[in-house]
């Protein structure tokens, strides 16, 4: 019962904090850009047009601090977002992986500053990889789950976009991706499952985000 508490407790407090001050502070195009590592940072790593500028602005409680567009990979840059004031830890938008359009080598650029990124930062608490519930696990999703293994990251598997599926199909979507999670040895074991544009799972991630940014 306690466990329950608990979790109501994480729920309310990490309500509270993403509906006061939620901040842009700059974007990094190189890690000799980034933001002095003051503050917990979770980050957001899935393939272009899996709707994780949707899924930032959902959970911060606004339309727009998160550039969304139809043109995949339009995130090129490491963009934080400082939460609460006092600063209590910060949302890293990473650039979509999968990109067909991109010249390769903006590609390699891209996948160097991510993979540096997540290697070397100390202050990175978690990151959230978006699977978008119509296709499931794809191959890029395996080589950024590779990729946040041999950083020795912890990751939690996010499923998006569930509205757009029937319930016996994203159920077994839901299935497949936790027997993927538990594969590899830096993915946490629980599959999130939301829709930015229903409010779908939006408040347990939330409780999910505020936990991890406290470990």
């Amino acid at each position: 019962m306690s466990d329950d508490k608990d979790l109501a407790e994480l729920t309310e407090r990490a309500r509270k904090l993403f509906s006061g001050p939620v901040t842009f502070l700059k974007s990094a195009p190189s890690l000799q850009f980034l933001p002095d590592p003051s503050a917990p940072e979770i980050a957001f790593a899935g393939r272009s047009n899996v709707g994780k500028s949707s899924l930032v602005n959902a959970l911060v409680g606004r339309k727009a601090i998160a550039r969304t567009s139809v043109t995949p990979g339009r995130t090129q840059e490491l963009n934080f977002f400082d939460v609460a004031e006092p600063l209590r830890f910060r949302l890293v938008d990473m650039p979509g992986y999968g990109f067909a359009k991109a010249p390769p080598k903006v590609v390699e650029t891209w996948r160097r500053l991510v993979r540096d990124y997540l290697r070397g930062r100390v202050v990175l608490k978690r990151t959230l990889v978006l699977i978008d519930s119509r296709h499931g696990v794809k191959q890029v999703d395996l080589d950024m789950m590779e990729m946040l293994d041999q950083a020795a990251v912890g990751y939690r598997l996010v499923l998006t976009k569930a509205d757009k599926i029937k319930a016996t199909e994203l159920e077994a979507v839901h299935a497949a991706t936790v027997a993927e999670a538990r594969k590899h040895p830096a993915a946490f074991p629980v599959v999130h499952i939301t829709s930015s544009e229903k409010g779908m799972g939006i408040d347990e991630l939330r409780a999910a985000v505020l936990g991890d940014s406290e470990l």
